[in-house]
């Protein structure tokens, strides 16, 4: 399970082979992969009669350091269950008739915008003897002073114990203090002192060769000797680790527990660029000094019980909503995960940044720093770990549905950054990948593709992206008018409404330069000038066509709610004469068709071609006057998508091919073309429970699942793409947190079922 959404790393207990490995992810400027410990975070020691009958490394692992530790516990009697944020390792130790269970709590709740923040997770070991006599058991906890990068043995690093009282409660344990030049942290592992525990340690041992003194420590007597006073600088070249053990008895038959927590401070960060100073959101509820570690365990310890009871509270109606499948209450929560694991940043906006972009509310721009960015703070999620772009905003308008239903703050802080970004400009001229030409970085009053790379200076300087020059992409702005309206729909904040309806217009404006023919419908270019970067498009679309008119729809709505009747009028008339032309151009009678260029695979089914009108109905503009394509059609098309794409994709069990040729073999005209995109399917299947076809949606999305987390074994890591062939592209990718769209769906259809028997009643 992942824990933490904005500390410096994400730990993740892995259990696809390896029950209890740790691995941390630097969520910085550093590269976002996982880097895995050499020592292992967990051992057991049984003792009986003041003797110890079992002590074992609670990993399946067997490295080729610390050779004097028993390793290689067996894999057959570990057992792993997530429910993201939390999740469950359970050990049934071979021969002892003990039963383990380590439960895994981060404080990744909903609506919650404090303890979300924290860099902290809590592991509570349940112990149940089922002997006939009674056991002392001890469980020690270690930890590299690192995170596994090169810097680990850059020297300087040191460990101390510490102990923290505060308002009757005691916790103690060891701080791992790496002092690097850059971004420097501080690692805490930590318990909570109570009378029936015993709580000690080993501040400082080295992590190579045998490493059999700390092993034969807590052997002799279940403790650790617990020296005094700080190790130590680590000498170049050198390693060090630090281990706490918590000791308890167990009666015969009886079951107890124990407590650890582990934190991380690293309070202020710079990107790769070294330019600019940030201080992470948590920062402002425990301080930017450096020496909240204690002070986080403290809290977590003492809370963590409130954490469970509101993660319990949230998810408590979908778990036991008996007409959910379980595969769909796997996905829904534990493809959060790239939330907190998406190489995240979660800063406070610094005194001095303008998010207007210099373009002020009076001249048609945003405040300087908007009143809700400063204070819910700067939130930034990478396009994947191995796509590196912050806030890649083709995707994210599939991700954003977790970040709206479960975090609104967040998605609409996100927005008034996307926002500040249309109005600037960066005419730098850069070379391009796929054309070989030069164009500007940024283009004036069109989206940015992302709001930059982690390795240079995000929220400063946009676009990393370099494939090609997404000014010309006819998707950004559409899917930011989009998103604004769906944002007040779901929150109704009348101000947001009011500072983006401005910007709304530029982009608009800006976009209807790609109606080259003036029948009010935008035509791509001939080549991938949209999300899909590797499957040309030519002329007419059914995924932009789509997408424009959607936001002409909320366009022409957005106007009525901020009383400006000219521009309703505009783009009712857009909307009239481009609905007309999208149904004459692309609609065959079955499906739209891929594009107007009558080349030969133009008429391919896209299994996204009803992406705007998914939109709509997320945003329950379900009004007559607001709609741009038939619900006839819809239902048709959806059908063919289904019966072509899903069903006659891989027999019906991997989701929905992006392209399929009307006569059932997938479009092998591009790269992308035959994929299965992850987080478009689940969004398709968003789109036809809103539609009424519930079945279909769930036997669409669960191909998607079970590929993925089942028989291709990367569970918390969905990449963006597979092929049938069982090929993937992009491992931990953002644009499958488009789940929540279809709970999102699911809801609104028992919504409106209850308002339908209550009227069906009242007649």
């Amino acid at each position: 399970v992942e824990l933490a959404q904005s500390g410096c790393v994400n730990l993740r207990i892995l259990f696809s082979g390896s029950p209890i490995s740790a691995s941390l992810t630097l969520a910085m400027s550093l590269s976002p992969e996982h880097l895995v410990l050499l020592v292992s975070p967990f051992t057991v020691c049984l003792r009986r009669g003041g003797q110890t009958v079992y002590q074992q490394v609670l990993s399946v692992e067997r490295p080729p350091t610390l050779q004097g530790w028993n390793w290689g516990y067996c894999g057959e009697y570990a057992f792993y269950h997530a429910l993201y944020p939390r999740a469950w390792t359970v050990y049934q130790l071979p021969g002892q008739n003990v039963t383990l269970t380590c439960r895994q709590i981060s404080p990744v709740i909903p609506d919650d915008y404090q303890d979300s923040s924290l860099p902290v997770a809590v592991f509570v070991w349940d112990i149940e003897n089922k002997n006939d006599y009674d056991l002392d058991v001890s469980i020690m906890f270690t930890m590299v002073n690192g995170s596994g990068h090169k810097d680990d043995k850059s020297g300087g690093h040191w460990n101390e114990p510490f102990h923290l009282e505060k308002n009757g409660e005691a916790v103690s344990g060891i701080l791992l203090h790496h002092c690097t030049t850059v971004n420097p942290y501080t690692l805490c592992i930590a318990a909570r002192e109570q009378p029936d525990r015993e709580v000690s340690h080993q501040t400082a041992f080295s992590p190579k060769g045998t490493c059999s003194g700390l092993w034969s420590d807590l052997i002799t007597d279940g403790r650790l000797d617990s020296p005094t006073g700080s190790s130590s600088p680590t000498q170049k070249g050198e390693k060090v680790a630090g281990a706490l053990a918590v000791g308890c008895s167990v009666p015969a038959h009886k079951l107890n527990s124990l407590e650890f927590c582990l934190a991380w401070d690293m309070p202020k960060i710079t990107f790769g660029s070294r330019e600019r100073e940030h201080v992470r959101r948590y920062a402002r509820y425990f301080g930017a000094k450096g020496d909240a570690s204690p002070s986080l365990s403290h809290h977590a310890l003492t809370h963590y019980k409130q954490w469970e009871k509101a993660i319990e509270d949230w998810q408590k109606p979908i778990l036991q909503d008996s007409s959910l499948p379980s595969w769909y209450k796997s996905a829904l929560f534990n493809e959060l995960y790239f939330v907190a694991d998406g190489g995240t940043v979660w800063v406070d906006l610094s005194e001095d940044a303008d998010v207007s972009g210099g373009v002020r509310t009076e001249d048609g721009g945003l405040p300087a720093q908007p009143a809700l960015i400063k204070e819910y703070g700067r939130f930034a999620y990478l396009e994947g770990q191995e796509y590196r772009m912050y806030n890649t905003y083709d995707v994210h308008f599939y991700a954003s549905f977790a970040l709206i239903m479960l975090w609104p703050k967040l998605a609409l802080s996100v927005q008034y950054d996307i926002a500040g970004t249309v109005v600037q400009q960066d005419p730098t001229e850069r070379l391009h990948l796929m054309n070989g030409r030069y164009s500007p970085v940024k283009t004036k009053n069109v989206v940015p593709h992302d709001i930059g790379d982690p390795d240079d200076e995000p929220w400063q300087r946009l676009n990393a992206y370099l494939i090609h020059d997404t000014a010309d992409w006819k998707d950004l702005n559409l899917k930011f008018v989009l998103q604004v309206y769906r944002d007040f729909h779901l929150t109704q904040d009348s101000q947001y409404l009011l500072d983006m309806w401005p910007i709304c217009q530029a982009v608009m404006e800006s976009e209807s330069k790609f109606d080259q023919d003036g029948d009010g419908l935008i035509e791509n270019s001939g080549y991938a000038d949209q999300t899909y970067d590797g499957w040309a498009v030519t002329g007419a679309s059914a995924y932009c066509g789509g997408l424009w008119l959607a936001s002409l729809c909320v366009m022409c709505k957005m106007a009525r709610l901020v009383d400006r009747e000219e521009a309703y009028q505009r783009y009712k008339d857009l909307l009239d004469r481009g609905s007309a032309a999208f149904d004459k151009l692309l609609w065959n009678g079955k499906y739209y068709n891929y594009d107007s260029s009558g080349r030969e695979l133009s008429n391919s089914v896209m299994s996204d071609q009803c992406a705007g009108h998914w939109f709509l109905r997320a945003s329950g503009l379900e009004e007559e006057a607001y709609q741009a394509f038939p619900k006839e059609k819809i239902r048709c098309a959806l059908k063919s998508v289904f019966d072509l794409n899903v069903m006659s994709f891989s027999e019906g069990h991997m989701g929905a091919v992006n392209g399929m040729r009307p006569e059932g073999v997938p479009d092998h005209s591009s790269v992308q073309s035959d994929e299965v995109w992850i987080g478009v399917v689940y969004g398709l299947a968003a789109t036809m429970i809103h539609e009424g076809m519930l079945e279909e949606g769930m036997r669409t999305a669960e191909g998607c699942y079970r590929t993925v987390w089942e028989r291709l074994g990367m569970a918390f890591q969905t990449p963006e793409a597979y092929c049938e062939k069982n090929i993937y592209r992009s491992l931990a990718y953002m644009r499958p947190l488009s789940v929540w769209a279809m709970q999102l769906a699911l809801n609104t259809s028992q919504r409106d079922n209850s308002v339908l028997a209550k009227t069906v009643d009242t007649d």
